[in-house]
Parts: structure tokens; C-alpha cells; sequence
């Protein structure tokens, strides 16, 4: 019914064959796959990360990636590059959205329904003013993404933990408030939500609510969990850097509601792919300890998926 899957992030010192091959042999059923520029600079965790690499997809490319897909019996959830299209640098900008573009196109090769990614943010502006960059800059992607028949699934994740990316975060896409106002100005339906319900807890909203709320806009959903340390936040407060009072988990290590959060799924009826996203830094170590990581969230997450 869901399709477990994983974000190949977490596994980004391995080929595309061998990340493909470790799902298939692992009980898994999809992954996200990276598709930063293969000469990508970015050196932010879990960026800069090309598992497929869009701007080569030639046919014999494309025929050698379905059947190492087919092979494994694996399927890719979709394809994930995760930059800053509202970047205040019109020349970084500009070359994001291209990108974005392109990752569009190599679904639409591919016969991948969905790209996932972010809205992007200009830190130093209020949202107000962001929604008016939105509102300029969006509108043509999404038309890109109707033209090739791919869904655009933005995660919630607000890009604001440490002082880079102070004050405001570099995506705006951060609560149901901004959803709304997105949806409103784009209301086409190929724009919608990777939902990641840890980025609710640590700005302490509800993690279940949205599901119910954005049912329709759910095109992709991440699976990672977050430990609020209410120690550390009742001494630094909520205007911190939010790192300082809280830190990304493997699921059932913080403090979502899983059980509920499943529950609502199904109440939904929600039958896309369900991916593990790796940000734990207490399995960072080495790759025996990246690989605990997967199949530690993977064992805990069966128990809804049966």
C-alpha cells in the first residue's frame, strides 16, 4: 500500500548501481534519488549529491537505468535537488531554476511522476516579500512540470539552523499559512507537499493536522524525526538558531507521533512513497554506521507498514 523507500543523500560516496542494489536487497521498495549538478560546488550535508545526473540522461542512459531499476525490483519515489531558486543572487537563482527544470525534464524521460525539492527563500526578506518573488519566479516552473506531467512536491523544511541562513531560512514553504498562500497563487494541482513531519515539531506545530488538511497536495513524504530538548529551549528560546535546542533523529528516536501519523495516512488514503530521509548525525561515523541508519528506521517503520 505505502512503498517504503529511502533519500540516497545518506549514501552519497556509492554509485547509483550500488545504492539501487542495497535497497533491493534490503527490503525496500523505492528511492529518492539526488540529481545535484555533477559538478555541483555545494558543500552543505546532504547536498551537492548526483545518484542521477539529468544533464546526461541519453537513451542508452535512460535504457540502462530502468533495467538496473527492473533488476533490483526497485522503483524511484522521485527525483530530489534541493537548491534556493529565491537565492538574492540573481545569478545562483537563475541557475537553480534551470536546474530545477531539468530535473523536470529527466523525470519525464525517466517515467518518474514526481521531482522533489524547495521553494526557496531570500533569508533577509519577510515573507510578504517572498511571496511576491514566488509569485514571479514559480509560475514557469510549474508550467514545465504540467507540460511534462510531473508533480512538484516541496518539502516543508524552513533551511534555517545555524547563522548562514539567518534570520528567516532559505525556503519559504515553512507552515500551513505559507501552503496557503502558495496554493492560492499557483492553485494548479501538480504543486503540492514532500511532507516532512519533523520540521513541525521543532517549530512546534502539529505534525498530524496537515495530513488531513493537504491531502490532495501530498505528492511525496519524508520520513525523519526530531528530538526537541526542552533544556536547551527553555534556555536559548525560540528566536535561537534552532539547532541549539533540538536535532533530526532517525525515526522513533524524537518526538513524532508515528502511530498517529500513519493512522492519518491511511485515513487519507494516501498510496505514495514513504522515505526515509537520514540526517542523524549520531550515525555519521562510518558506513557501517550510515547503514545501521537505514535499516534501524527501516525495522521501526514496518511496524505500520506491515
Amino acid at each position: 500500500m505505502l512503498k517504503l523507500g529511502f533519500n540516497s543523500a545518506i549514501l552519497a560516496d556509492f554509485s547509483f548501481e550500488h545504492v539501487v542494489r542495497f535497497a533491493g536487497n534490503h527490503g525496500f521498495s523505492c528511492v529518492e534519488m539526488m540529481c545535484w549538478p555533477a559538478d555541483n560546488t555545494d558543500s552543505r550535508r546532504y547536498a551537492g549529491v548526483t545518484h542521477v545526473d539529468v544533464l546526461s540522461l541519453t537513451d542508452k542512459k535512460v535504457a540502462e537505468i530502468k533495467y538496473t531499476l527492473k533488476e533490483a525490483q526497485i522503483s524511484i519515489s522521485a527525483l530530489g535537488y534541493y537548491p534556493n531558486p529565491l537565492d538574492p543572487d540573481p545569478n545562483r537563482s537563475e541557475f537553480y531554476i534551470e536546474h530545477i527544470k531539468e530535473v523536470i525534464r529527466g523525470a519525464a524521460k525517466l517515467g518518474i511522476p514526481v521531482i522533489t525539492t524547495f521553494i526557496g527563500r531570500n533569508p533577509a526578506k519577510s515573507i510578504k516579500e517572498n511571496l511576491v518573488q514566488f509569485a514571479d519566479v514559480w509560475p514557469a516552473i510549474v508550467k514545465v512540470a504540467e507540460e511534462n506531467n510531473i508533480k512538484l512536491a516541496i518539502e516543508n523544511c524552513p533551511m534555517f539552523f545555524t547563522d548562514d541562513e539567518w534570520p528567516g531560512g532559505k525556503n519559504l514553504a515553512i507552515s500551513p499559512a505559507v501552503w496557503d498562500r502558495m496554493f492560492e497563487i499557483i492553485p494548479n494541482p501538480v504543486f503540492g507537499l514532500n511532507y516532512d513531519p519533523s520540521h513541525m515539531i521543532w517549530q512546534m506545530m502539529d505534525e498530524i493536522k496537515p495530513i488531513y488538511a493537504y491531502k490532495d497536495r501530498l505528492h511525496h513524504i519524508h520520513l525523519k524525526d526530531a528530538k526537541l530538548y526542552r533544556d536547551k529551549l527553555d534556555r536559548v528560546g525560540i528566536m535561537a538558531n534552532p539547532l541549539e535546542y533540538h536535532s533530526p533523529k532517525l525515526p522513533g528516536l524524537g518526538d513524532v507521533n508515528w502511530r498517529g501519523f500513519f493512522a492519518a495516512l491511511t485515513d487519507v488514503r494516501y498510496r505514495g512513497p514513504v522515505v526515509i530521509e537520514v540526517e542523524d548525525k549520531a550515525y555519521e561515523g562510518n558506513v557501517d554506521d550510515v547503514t545501521t541508519a537505514i535499516l534501524t528506521s527501516r525495522n521501526y517503520l514496518k511496524q505500520f507498514l506491515g
